[in-house]
């Protein structure tokens, strides 16, 4: 594994050659600016209106992070799984556009190192994303006093299912040289498994499986939402923490499967 740096590094360098990593990073933090302000704004109007009809159990219900950070996070959930296929769509795509796979699979590298290397970049670039988000809900402990633990649980969460989202987005680079299909495919993808466990709870309604199903508990063990909700309510579980490693872990067996199969062809 002695060239997955050196691969990483000359990724992120063609990152930020090209305008795709300053556009990505410039969207993201408008967006997080403006969906901040929308939470702290929502936050602030719920106190007003509380102490006007003087609820004062709901006032007592309010707290910073079940009603302003959580919110924020969820939102910015959304927005990274519109946003990470744009940066993994060129990791192989390009490389098979540009004709330079057949030199780097005939150079002394692994497949596996290629791999590694390419999502290891991608994972620094999410990594950068999740920080914009960190630096946002640091603002929040400058004028309150949310739960830190609860706080960091959440970004964990975050930082985890975009951990993921870059391998699947990865595997979708590796079997396409049309990086607009790679990001169209690893968008249908991630959007498959945030709604399994919509897919789930709406077969358990209309009574076509049943909650405890067999169908039913593989839908929600795949699905990334319902992980992610729970660690954004600041319950940790290493079952959680298992699924995430084994959804990367799957994801770059496929994109390794995948870029060797080349040599196949």
């Amino acid at each position: 594994m002695r060239h997955v740096g050196a691969i990483a590094g000359r990724e992120l360098k063609s990152l930020f050659v090209s305008p795709v990593a300053y556009v990505v990073l410039t969207l993201f933090a408008v967006l997080a600016g403006f969906f901040f302000l929308a939470s702290v704004l929502s936050f602030d109007s719920n106190v007003a209106q509380a102490q006007q009809f003087q609820a004062f159990d709901f006032l007592r219900e309010l707290n910073l992070n079940d009603h302003l950070i959580a919110p924020f996070f969820q939102v910015m959930w959304i927005v990274i799984l519109f946003l990470v296929p744009g940066i993994t769509m060129g990791l192989f795509a390009a490389e098979k556009a540009n004709g330079t796979q057949e030199l780097l699979l005939t150079s002394p590298i692994t497949i596996w190192e290629l791999v590694i290397g390419k999502y290891l970049a991608a994972a620094v670039f999410v990594i950068l994303l999740i920080a914009v988000l960190g630096l946002f809900a640091g603002i929040v402990f400058l004028y309150g006093e949310p739960e830190v633990a609860k706080t960091l649980s959440g970004l964990l969460g975050l930082l985890l299912v975009s951990l993921t989202y870059a391998a699947v987005g990865a595997f979708a680079s590796s079997v396409t040289r049309n990086q607009l299909i790679a990001f169209f495919l690893a968008l249908v993808l991630l959007l498959i498994l945030w709604l399994l466990s919509v897919v789930a709870d709406l077969g358990a309604a209309g009574g076509a499986v049943t909650t405890n199903s067999t169908v039913s508990q593989i839908l929600r063990y795949l699905s990334s939402a319902d992980r992610f909700e729970q660690m954004v309510q600041g319950l940790v579980d290493t079952r959680d923490l298992a699924y995430f490693g084994f959804m990367i872990g799957i994801f770059l067996l496929l994109a390794k499967a995948s870029v060797e199969s080349v040599r196949w062809r």
